[in-house]
């Protein structure tokens, strides 16, 4: 994938009972693969198949059980679509069992804190490692006290695993950083860091964000999930203006034309269009 020419679309697909904002709506097999289709045929550069809830609150599946629920999704998949596979997910076995179907992206929300093995997993078969921040567990997250030094936090974190993956094989050209929106940070904390994403830009590694339908966004305008659409996308907005690579959306076709219109407007020269 070529990044920075123009910003991607992650699409999201939660294979999962319970998740915040669709609320099982692709539990099935036979809905997630339409879904997959649906979201390359809108524009989707990449698939990010999650088969854990990690929503506040989530208690966690066992990896049979997530297994169970990803690789018949998966094993569909692949051939099938264009765009590449991601699995999202902080199990080292189902990230083993996702590449080996032919998953090309490892997204770790736990930010290899869980498992450092998925490192390995990504070293050996040359995969993108998505790096996340998530403060606690989805069981605690939004419990805990608010981090003092949000960005500072991030930064610490953003070292630690960046030198475990490099030394255990990963290619820098196969990292990319998610500062984690929404886990276990503060409505104000979330809007700075999507304002202030270029300090992450010290990493020179490319960054991915995750906005779609989020608590802060329905907290800000006081509306449920399915009505955070147009917060989403000025959210999405403002993160492309302040240099994100990747945005991670469940509204595939709404915000393919969100982003064309602010890459057009983030890339126009001083002589116009």
């Amino acid at each position: 994938m070529e990044l920075g020419r123009r910003t991607l679309i992650m699409g999201v697909l939660n294979v999962t009972p319970d998740s915040f904002s669709d609320g099982g709506e692709f539990f099935s097999p036979h809905r997630a693969i339409e879904r997959a289709l649906a979201m390359e045929a809108e524009g989707a550069d990449i698939i990010d198949i999650g088969g854990e809830s990690t929503r506040p609150g989530a208690r966690p599946v066992s990896v049979e059980e997530e297994l169970d629920r990803v690789m018949p999704v998966i094993e569909s998949l692949v051939g099938r679509v264009s765009v590449p596979l991601s699995i999202d997910t902080r199990k080292y076995e189902v990230a083993r069992r996702a590449l080996r179907a032919g998953v090309e992206i490892l997204n770790d929300v736990s930010g290899l804190r869980q498992d450092i093995r998925l490192a390995d997993l990504a070293g050996q078969w040359g995969a993108a490692l998505i790096i996340m921040n998530m403060r606690g567990r989805p069981e605690t997250m939004q419990k805990i006290p608010p981090s003092p030094d949000i960005f500072a936090e991030i930064e610490a974190h953003f070292e630690w695993a960046v030198a475990e993956a490099t030394t255990r094989g990963v290619a820098r050209e196969q990292l990319l950083l998610d500062p984690g929106i929404g886990f276990g940070k503060t409505v104000e904390q979330n809007c700075a860091l999507i304002n202030h994403l270029d300090r992450f830009a010290r990493f020179n590694l490319p960054l991915m964000i995750g906005t779609s339908r989020k608590t802060f966004i329905g907290k800000i305008l006081d509306k449920p999930p399915e009505e955070r659409l147009m917060g989403t996308a000025a959210s999405v907005v403002a993160a492309i203006f302040r240099g994100v690579h990747i945005v991670r959306v469940h509204d595939v076709r709404e915000m393919k034309d969100v982003v064309a219109v602010a890459d057009a407007i983030l890339n126009a020269s001083g002589d116009g269009c």
